[in-house]
């Protein structure tokens, strides 16, 4: 990150060091970094001891924050997944209809992105780790780790350990990453480093919280994991994830996985879970949701999207996006 907004590659890490006494001024790196907010201070004086230490990395923004007195903090939706694992100190919070929560050094505090937020109280010397994650980027990842489609939103527990187990094994990953970061000759600047730091901080997320998916992610047999799949699937996949909107069919899926037709079919059955052609649907279905949340009132139409990921008969798109969402195209485009 610099000090004006602007959007990191996924594989070049942007940084941003700040310290500051103005609210304001930390009111915009939150703001810009982060979510809109309003802060409210609790105690008496004006210095509000601010300091952050931040990395974009493509789809998580992280980092270290702190401040040095006593503080509310009203976020609205946050329309991402989030994660604060306080270093020292505690924070007290809430989120939409759950029960209010506090987050300590012992116990990660684990934000979904629907619920209006806010922190009751920030205490004053608080240092915290803090990670803001791209809901469709992770909800993407889950689906390919499982190697099916996802339906809904991840619905997190509203914390996790993290003194022991995957809980522990996940921040020390993280605060590896904010430290690492920091020099600009490290490794970490390296997209050959980088990108596979993103999918393992992702994957450990998944692995370390409590969610309805987590059982199936741990389970030795779970070989619809990419891990698991034999090359030629593979190559089908990474090319279908790479292209979406290509006019892809069977017989070229094959040529690209180097396999017969029959071959590929019975491979993606047996780990992918579906028909290549279905996982092709599937992939573009996601797509267009995600660029459907994306777009603002008037920004454009639900017939321009759908084509642009290869959609041609509309009337069989909405069908299906129906049944694959649970809504139709256009209630998720309208949907604040």
């Amino acid at each position: 990150m610099s000090a004006e907004p602007g959007v990191a590659s996924p594989s070049s890490p942007s940084v941003l060091s700040l310290r500051t006494a103005d609210l304001e001024e930390a009111r915009w790196v939150i703001r810009e970094a982060f979510y809109a907010n309003h802060i409210d201070r609790l105690g008496p004086g004006a210095d509000v001891g601010a300091h952050f230490d931040l990395i974009r990395l493509g789809a998580i923004t992280a980092g270290e924050v702190g401040f040095g007195m006593d503080l509310r903090m009203r976020f609205g939706e946050l329309g991402s997944y989030h994660v604060d694992v306080p270093l020292t100190g505690r924070i007290q919070w809430r989120q939409g209809a759950r029960v209010a929560e506090t987050s300590t050094p012992e116990r990660a505090g684990l934000f979904r992105p629907d619920g209006a937020t806010t922190i009751d109280r920030w205490d004053a010397g608080c240092r915290m780790l803090t990670v803001k994650i791209g809901a469709a980027d992770l909800e993407r990842h889950l689906e390919q780790l499982l190697g099916r489609s996802v339906r809904t939103p991840v619905r997190f527990a509203s914390g996790f350990d993290v003194t022991r187990g995957a809980g522990l094994s996940w921040t020390r990953l993280l605060r590896t990453a904010v430290r690492d970061i920091q020099a600009t000759d490290g490794l970490l600047h390296q997209p050959l480093v980088s990108v596979p730091l993103q999918e393992a901080l992702l994957s450990g997320l998944l692995l370390a919280a409590e969610h309805p998916h987590r059982e199936e992610l741990t389970r030795p047999s779970a070989s619809a994991a990419p891990t698991y799949r034999p090359a030629p699937v593979k190559r089908a996949v990474d090319a279908i994830q790479g292209r979406p909107e290509h006019p892809f069919d069977t017989a070229e899926l094959a040529a690209v996985a180097r396999v017969s037709v029959r071959w590929l079919q019975e491979g993606f059955r047996r780990h992918v879970g579906m028909s290549p052609m279905a996982y092709l649907r599937d992939v573009r279905l996601s797509r267009v949701r995600d660029e459907l949340r994306r777009a603002g009132p008037g920004d454009l139409s639900v017939g321009e999207v759908a084509y642009r990921w290869g959609f041609v008969h509309l009337g069989r798109f909405a069908r299906s996006y129906r049944e694959r969402f649970g809504e139709t195209p256009s209630q998720t485009l309208h949907t604040p």
